[in-house]
């Protein structure tokens, strides 16, 4: 009796061992085509982040321009309401 009970637990450990070791190479693999999907999100994020590179700059200049249009906006505001009212346009409610 003594000697199944210990082939039996011989056989158990073998089995976990077996167990362990199939779900084991499983995760591996699983891990391995995780790192190429990484690895081509990490080429595409780099070819985006070369492409976009070039708006910092533009949109610095950009902003530049839009404030002296912005400073010169109440100028030309206070013309038009000059011209309007020369031309007998609506007077303003006061």
């Amino acid at each position: 009796m003594r000697v199944w009970l210990t082939v039996l637990s011989v056989v158990e450990i073998l089995v976990l061992v077996a167990a362990l070791a199939f779900y084991l190479a499983r995760i591996s693999r699983s891990l391995a085509r995780s790192a190429a999907h990484l690895a081509k999100v990490t080429f595409g994020v780099r070819a985006i982040e070369q492409q976009c590179a070039s708006i910092g700059p533009s949109v610095t200049k950009i902003n530049s321009q839009l404030l002296i249009i912005s400073g010169a906006l109440d100028g030309l505001a206070t013309k038009a309401e000059r011209l309007g009212a020369a031309a007998g346009g609506p007077a303003e409610s006061a």
